[in-house]
């Protein structure tokens, strides 16, 4: 069985944050049972772009705070690292809080650079990730709880994918890109070849709606912690109340017949599920719903089945973020406006989850709306209180 620790949280107080993720890792142990004297710990949370603590974009500063002085009074170095996914990784430390964070904590900051080949025996046989990230003794993974319009989800196997450096990134969504199965197959090959330590999530405050980067920050109160990041992640998305089948990452992670990927082979510890409030977070509006379809109908019936990017002219800027970062280069910009090529697009959404504007809006195809305003006016009906939830535990 693999165990995973739940802990309610109030604030992000110092004080409250200690009390908790100390509550949150007795059950396994404490912090001594990931860190011995003398590893070189490397912290990776999520620091996907530069926006302050209270957007809910990136790990709170408290929680990486009080990860690094767990690690440091184990006997260990902190180091706190990442790849952000826009902007300069000083910027970006600087706004989230983390660089004030570790000067506090007495971590150090470093920017994942120089990347190593490693060689896998999986679908990807050789990736290259940041060398600091593979030459640490020890991971531990700070995901943020947060939906994603590629991945319905992203959270502890998600995470790790910033230990691809810079512009690799959309170098490997142009290549593994295509459907979300091989996206998932990718972040899963990138997790074995450096296994965290530990994950522990910060889900007090996560983000719903167009996550990772414009989503709305909503309250869940609560840290998760393991060893095992893809039975952290099936907690996570039983605690936003997303079902099963839409996580790419916890399908593919049963196909490759990883441990943690079903949930009756986890354990919950801590604070009790039951007493937790029941939550359903709003999914992402470039969510598709071609999901389980046959290939042939899927492909014949992709544009209405398909949302794609499409510039808010009322608030792009068009500074070319979203045009550099394309992947397939789908995005060009003509007479002072952006232009998107819907043929090319693989609809990665990297240029929603990287807009500095949020201009990037949606546009849907003709059968989705209909099946979207379906599938809403049947959660009008009244439901039974007593039906279970979406991953499976009654209430």
């Amino acid at each position: 069985m693999e165990t995973v620790s739940l802990e309610t949280v109030t604030s992000y107080e110092l004080a409250e944050i200690r009390r908790g993720v100390t509550a949150l890792l007795a059950p396994l142990g404490g912090m001594s049972a990931f860190v011995s004297p003398g590893d070189r710990v490397l912290i990776k949370p999520n620091m996907l772009a530069a926006k302050s603590p209270d957007k809910a974009v990136t790990t709170h500063p408290s929680l990486v705070h009080v990860i690094a002085e767990l690690v440091i009074t184990a006997g260990g170095t902190a180091l706190i690292g990442d790849s952000p996914g826009i902007g300069g990784f000083s910027a970006v430390a600087e706004k989230s809080g983390i660089r004030d964070a570790a000067e506090r904590s007495g971590a150090r900051l470093t920017e994942f650079t120089d990347p190593v080949e490693l060689r896998g025996e999986g679908t990807f046989r050789s990736i290259h990730l940041a060398r600091c990230y593979h030459e640490a003794d020890k991971i531990i993974n700070l995901p943020k709880l947060k939906t994603h319009e590629m991945m319905t989800m992203t959270c502890a196997v998600k995470n790790l994918f910033g230990a691809v450096v810079g512009t690799e990134k959309a170098t490997w969504h142009l290549k593994a890109g295509s459907t979300r199965q091989l996206f998932a197959r990718l972040l899963l090959e990138i997790y074995l070849l450096k296994k965290p330590s530990l994950t522990v999530v910060d889900a007090l405050m996560a983000m719903e709606g167009n996550g990772p980067g414009s989503g709305t920050p909503i309250k869940r109160g609560v840290l998760l912690a393991g060893a095992n990041p893809v039975a952290v992640d099936v907690i996570a998305a039983q605690l936003a109340g997303i079902p099963a089948e839409l996580l790419p990452i916890a399908q593919e992670a049963l196909t490759m017949g990883l441990p943690g990927a079903s949930r009756s082979d986890i354990k919950l510890t801590g604070t009790p599920y039951d007493s937790l409030p029941v939550m359903k977070f709003k999914l992402p509006t470039g969510l598709d719903t071609r999901f389980g379809l046959p290939p042939f109908l899927a492909t014949a019936l992709k544009n209405q089945l398909t949302s794609y990017p499409v510039a808010d002219r009322s608030r792009c800027v068009v500074c070319g973020i979203c045009r550099d970062a394309c992947p397939p280069e789908a995005i060009t910009i003509t007479n002072s406006a952006l232009s998107i090529d819907k043929a090319r697009c693989i609809r990665c959404w990297c240029c929603r989850e990287l807009c500095p504007h949020d201009a990037m809006a949606i546009d849907q195809g003709m059968l989705l709306r209909v099946l979207k305003g379906i599938s809403r006016s049947r959660r009008t009906v009244p439901q039974d209180s007593s039906s279970s939830d979406p991953m499976g535990i009654s209430r």
